[in-house]
């Protein structure tokens, strides 16, 4: 176990997250962390169910004196976004993370780290845990495949679940209650070329681009970050009008949910043109780096001589694939009339990949308002048909509409105004939450979201500030406490 976090206060949340850290578990491979919470649950001595999905739920009941207090399910996921730097080896699938403490952050070296949904999933163990915390029924769900496709969450089945107030421990800002979120749909397209030999007295380059921050396609679209995946194809098609240029491979992305940080593309020039595609790449460099002033340090714009591939996609079929992709829409489309400061819809070019047939696109779209993302999927499936292709929507999911007169969020706000002497500001977010889907099965539960400070989520910048950590754990057991009386 980590012994810089399991010393950090609370310590029965901490040593929970420090053991979560050491278990492998990327989205669909939560195996071991859910052994993990299995055993837990028999250790401690408490009811628990697996389902047919792969949730887990355990049961605690309530203290002496709050056996009447309304049951609530304390919601978390256990699976983690698996991103990280170029340069850096690991294996999601078999690594423990490594965490560390700088000041007042917990971060991962070169990895994301998992706070997103960990600290959710070890306060709901630290609840179950402790003797000293107060509450009336307790029911902690545990979810899988959370960030790849809400598979937990869609796969519960009514009735499992017998308490009436649901807090959710994913929301990423201290001091904020979330009452709603935007609802998501996922797009995969592909584009089909063909292929030539290449040509003589040729030379082959590998255009990278690295060094962006990413970040998540939900809480981040807003930022005006980079997206890799953009930039290349725009510094590509442009290099396509002015020489010869020929694309052998392109790919950049690996989570539909997380804006790109790295692309890369192998292409092909006349020998006699080397020079200007090397002058290009370093005026392409400044360039962005000087839109992005203020909001991207980093890039790194580079074209490395690599040896010559046997094909690369046709004239025609480049222009198709590079025109295609030029269009295709990315960031946020518009703003909540209302709250002006939240996405109301967005969209991200998550996934461009070539393999030798065809380049396969994945984009996920969200919204608060449905016919909002509807359209939005339109216009993206008629790009497509214009290029020749085609684009398929699936894995939808609802938006959680929000409830200003909720019970939850009454109590939760009176206990924040005696804890901190100020109220908590009440959200609507643009990233989704398993809230949006459990209310099909469950639709008279109380529905609210609250969480300690995560920044950069679904990116090796990830981060978890501390201090927000135990006022998070304060707020909660105080809640727990005050729910219903």
């Amino acid at each position: 176990m980590n012994n810089e976090l399991k010393n950090l206060q609370p310590q029965i949340l901490w040593k929970h997250f420090a053991r979560l850290c050491a278990i492998p578990r990327p989205s669909k491979q939560e195996g071991k962390a859910v052994e993990f919470v299995k055993a837990f649950a028999v250790a401690q001595g408490l009811d628990y169910t697996v389902d047919a999905v792969g949730n887990v739920v355990i049961r605690k009941p309530a203290t002496k004196g709050y056996e009447n207090r309304p049951g609530v399910v304390l919601q978390s996921h256990l699976d983690m976004v698996p991103q990280k730097n170029g340069d850096v080896r690991h294996n999601f699938e078999t690594d423990p993370i490594d965490a560390y403490v700088d000041g007042d952050w917990v971060k991962a070296r070169g990895t994301t780290l998992g706070a997103d949904n960990g600290i959710g999933v070890a306060a709901a163990l630290a609840v179950l845990e402790s003797e000293d915390v107060q509450h009336g029924p307790v029911e902690a769900l545990f979810t899988i495949d959370e960030e790849t496709g809400m598979t937990g969450a869609n796969g519960l089945q009514a009735g499992v679940l017998k308490g009436s107030i649901f807090i959710n421990l994913d929301s990423e800002e201290e001091g904020e209650l979330c009452i709603g979120c935007a609802g998501g749909l996922n797009a995969k397209a592909s584009i089909v070329y063909t292929e030539e030999s290449v040509s003589k007295d040729t030379a082959a380059f590998k255009i990278s681009l690295t060094g962006l921050k990413g970040g998540h396609s939900g809480a981040d679209i807003h930022l005006g970050r980079g997206n890799a995946n953009q930039l290349m194809v725009r510094f590509l098609w442009n290099a396509a009008r002015k020489y010869n240029l020929r694309l052998a491979s392109i790919e950049g992305g690996n989570l539909r949910n997380a804006i790109p940080r790295e692309a890369s593309a192998v292409v092909v020039v006349s020998a006699s043109q080397t020079d200007k595609l090397k002058e290009d790449v370093t005026a392409f460099l400044h360039t962005v780096s000087t839109e992005f002033t203020g909001v991207e340090s980093g890039i790194v714009f580079s074209a490395e001589p690599v040896a010559l591939p046997a094909k690369v996609m046709t004239k025609p079929s480049l222009d198709n694939v590079l025109n295609t992709l030029y269009a295709m829409p990315n960031g946020a489309m518009r703003m909540i009339a209302d709250m002006p400061e939240v996405v109301e819809t967005s969209t991200n070019l998550a996934i461009v990949e070539s393999d030798g047939k065809q380049v396969n696109v994945a984009c996920l779209l969200r919204s608060a308002v449905d016919s909002a993302k509807n359209d939005l999927a339109d216009k993206i499936m008629a790009l497509f048909a214009l290029s020749g292709n085609s684009a398929e929507m699936s894995e939808g999911y609802p938006g959680w509409k929000p409830n200003f007169d909720s019970n939850i969020l009454k109590t939760m706000t009176a206990v924040y105004r005696k804890l901190y002497r100020k109220d908590p500001a009440v959200k609507v977010i643009h990233a989704g939450l398993e809230c949006a889907i459990f209310g099909a099965s469950y639709p008279d539960m109380d529905y609210i979201s609250f969480g300690p400070t995560i920044l950069h989520p679904h990116s090796p910048g990830e981060k978890v500030n501390i201090p927000s950590v135990a006022a998070f754990w304060d707020y909660l057991i105080e809640t727990l406490k005050t729910v219903g009386c």
